[in-house]
C-alpha cells in the first residue's frame, strides 16, 4: 500500500544545525521516505548549508524570520506542490523518533485517518523523556480544556509530530492561520471542524540542551492562543460567530498553479 504513495517529510527549521542531519539521518533509514522538505526560518547558524549536503532533500528559505506557522505554511505548500500522497511533519531538533514514521504513513495510506498525531502523552512518554513538569501540567490542562470545547478527545493537541493526507492539507484553509506557534492548534481545529478523522499513537520524545523549545512567557501566550481558538470553534458550532480560520471559502492552500492533475 505504502509503495504506491508518495511520502514526504517536511521539517521547519530553525537554527536546528545541531540535530538536523541526525534527524535526517534517522528518517531516511526508514525506507519509505522519497523526499525530505527542509525550510529554513531565517536561521543564525549552519542549518542551511547542513540540509543543502543532504541527499533527496529539497531546502527552502525565508530571508526574514516570519514565524513557525509560517514556515509550516511553506511546507505544506512545497509538499503539495512536490506531488506528496502523504506528508509528515518532524521537527529536525530530535525531540520525537521518525522510527514512528512507518506506521504514520500506513494509517494514512489506509484511508482510516486523514491525520494522525504522535502523542508524548500516551504511554507515559512525557515525563519520562524529561518534559519540565510546568509544561507537562499545561499541557494537561490545555488539552483538557480543548476536549471541553472543541470534542475530540484527544491525549494532546500540541505534538510537533504530524501525518496528513494529502486531501486534507488541500482543503484546509491554512493560509487564515496564525504565522505563530498557535498555527498547530488552530489546524487540529479546524481538521475536526470540517469532519476529518484523527487518530494518535504512543510517542517516546527526549528532552536534552539542543531540543528546541519556547520559554515560559512565550509558552503563556500560546496558551492564551490555544484558548482562544477552541472558544472560536464551539461559537462557531453554536452559530453564534464567524471566523476565518473556520470558513470552508478560499480555502485551497495552494494557488491554482500548484494543484496537480492526477490520474
Amino acid at each position: 500500500m505504502l509503495s504506491s504513495q508518495k511520502i514526504v517529510v517536511v521539517m521547519p527549521a530553525y537554527n536546528a544545525a545541531r540535530t538536523l542531519r541526525q534527524t535526517y539521518d534517522e528518517v531516511m533509514s526508514q525506507g519509505i521516505v522519497d523526499l525530505v522538505i527542509v525550510v529554513d526560518d531565517a536561521s543564525q547558524d549552519e542549518t542551511v548549508a547542513i540540509a543543502r549536503a543532504l541527499d533527496r532533500v529539497q531546502v527552502e528559505v525565508h530571508p526574514a524570520n516570519r514565524g513557525y506557522g509560517a514556515n509550516q505554511k511553506t511546507c505544506y505548500r512545497l509538499a503539495l506542490g512536490a506531488g506528496a500522497d502523504i506528508i509528515i511533519m518532524i521537527h529536525p531538533d530530535y525531540q520525537y523518533t521518525p522510527q514512528l514514521i512507518p506506521a504514520m504513513a500506513a494509517l494514512i495510506a489506509s484511508g482510516l485517518y486523514s491525520c494522525v498525531l504522535a502523542s508524548r502523552i500516551l504511554g507515559g512518554g512525557a515525563l519520562n523523556g524529561g518534559m519540565p513538569l510546568w509544561k507537562y501540567i499545561a499541557n494537561r490542562f490545555l488539552t483538557f480544556v480543548e476536549n471541553l470545547l472543541i470534542g475530540a478527545k484527544l491525549s494532546e493537541y500540541h505534538t510537533g509530530y504530524r501525518a496528513f493526507s494529502r486531501t486534507v492539507l488541500d482543503a484546509l484553509p491554512l493560509e487564515a492561520n496564525s504565522d505563530d506557534f498557535v498555527f498547530d492548534n488552530q489546524m487540529l481545529a479546524q481538521i475536526v471542524f470540517f469532519g476529518y478523522r484523527l487518530g494518535e499513537v504512543s510517542c517516546p520524545t527526549r528532552y536534552f540542551p539542543e531540543a528546541s523549545s519556547i520559554n515560559f512567557w512565550r509558552s503563556c501566550k500560546y496558551g492564551l492562543g490555544v484558548l482562544a481558538t477552541s472558544l472560536q470553534f464551539r461559537l462557531q458550532k453554536w452559530g453564534l460567530a464567524n471566523f476565518r480560520i473556520f470558513s470552508a471559502e478560499g480555502h485551497k492552500l495552494l494557488p491554482d498553479y500548484y494543484v496537480m492533475v492526477k490520474d
